[in-house]
């Protein structure tokens, strides 16, 4: 199956847990869904496309379970972020972890790790997990939600000084500015 070429969502190329949680975003005061088969594409189409953005299409097939997977990856973390306390949650992303593990491997190039699954369709939604663990390891507090009330999108914060608000400056953060600057007017 090949996937359009053109992106619906405002915000790519995050690490691919956040990326995974930013299939769902805001659009017109909806929320659009990247894998329920809107915006001419078919839910398989949509699976396709975030395979293909997050470097995973060579390694693992767009077909149902695949979605399943991915969506229970996406409930997993989505909670997880929203209440780091939530057992339950952190429950669900060890459920989705144990479908999948790390192999050291000796390389040309010296130590590796390999990911393997009993099961490939899990191998999406393995990954983002991982990727999650990866961003609690080493900088869980740059892991943010937009501070726009109306926006659903998350961040992995690379500023310098760790103080990004906005998924984007051009949207969400001039919104908000403009927002600010039209009260102060109004004031006046």
């Amino acid at each position: 199956m090949t996937a359009p070429t053109t992106d619906p969502r405002p915000l790519t190329g995050e690490p691919v847990s956040l990326d995974l949680l930013n299939t769902r975003w805001m659009r017109e005061g909806e929320i659009a869904d990247l894998f329920a088969g809107a915006f001419g594409l078919t839910r398989m189409e949509g699976l396709a496309l975030w395979l293909e953005s997050t470097g995973l299409a060579g390694r693992f097939r767009a077909d149902a379970a695949t979605l399943v997977h991915l969506l229970t990856a996406r409930e997993a973390i989505a909670r997880a972020v929203a209440d780091p306390a939530d057992a339950s949650a952190r429950s669900l992303v060890d459920s989705v972890l144990e479908h999948g593990r790390i192999r050291a491997t000796l390389t040309a190039e010296g130590p590796g790790e390999r990911a393997e699954f009993a099961d490939p369709s899990w191998g999406p939604a393995w990954t983002a997990a991982r990727d999650y663990l990866g961003l609690l390891a080493t900088a869980p507090d740059r892991i943010r939600a937009c501070a726009s009330e109306s926006c659903v999108l998350h961040f992995h914060d690379t500023s310098r000084n760790g103080t990004r608000r906005w998924c984007s400056m051009a949207v969400c953060g001039n919104r908000a500015k403009a927002s600010r600057h039209y009260a102060r007017t109004r004031e006046r």
